[in-house]
């Protein structure tokens, strides 16, 4: 890779970035237009590292939850393109951007938040089920503690609903 390309890498995941300032400090409107424009140049075919960071903050810039899944899916997607031998959203052993692995628990509890708010709470389940499978590769630090923390959370809520009693989640069944 040349040094125009690393530096043009940088300046995308920093425009993100920015946006995601602009996210953080409440004005979603206009994260969601940076975001919208930074999408539209790299494409859907574009790196995934990069396709796989925006979608995930796009998501939490919509206000609609079903647009919030769609790019929750998307990252999903791209995170899925960033290593050979992904299977069903959990990585594999052996892949070329081990880094991808710290992505999965918190791609899977935002699609299971995703689903709570769409009234799916099966579907819900099944991606908390990949949260908490994944959960190993995360550190001991407020990264990783904050993850499985918000999953034990949502846990929690869908153990509580009329219905949800204690039941295993789809991904325990013998």
């Amino acid at each position: 890779m040349t040094e125009q390309q690393e530096a043009s890498e940088d300046a995308v995941m920093t425009r993100i970035g920015q946006a995601v300032i602009l996210l953080h400090a409440g004005d979603r409107e206009e994260a969601r237009n940076r975001l919208g424009e930074i999408w539209t140049e790299i494409g859907e075919d574009g790196d995934s590292l990069h396709r796989c960071t925006l979608a995930h903050y796009m998501a939490d810039a919509q206000d609609d939850p079903a647009d919030e899944l769609a790019w929750d899916l998307r990252a999903l997607t791209a995170a899925d393109g960033l290593g050979p031998g992904l299977r069903d959203g959990l990585p594999a052993q052996h892949e070329s951007h081990p880094a991808v692995r710290v992505f999965y628990p918190s791609l899977h509890l935002n699609l299971a938040a995703d689903y709570v708010k769409l009234q799916r709470p099966e579907a819900a389940r099944l991606h908390l089920a990949r949260a908490r499978a994944a959960t190993g590769v995360l550190s001991d630090d407020g990264y990783g503690n904050g993850v499985r923390a918000a999953i034990a959370r949502l846990e929690r809520r869908l153990a509580a609903e009329p219905g949800g009693g204690p039941r295993p989640f789809p991904e325990q069944h013998p």
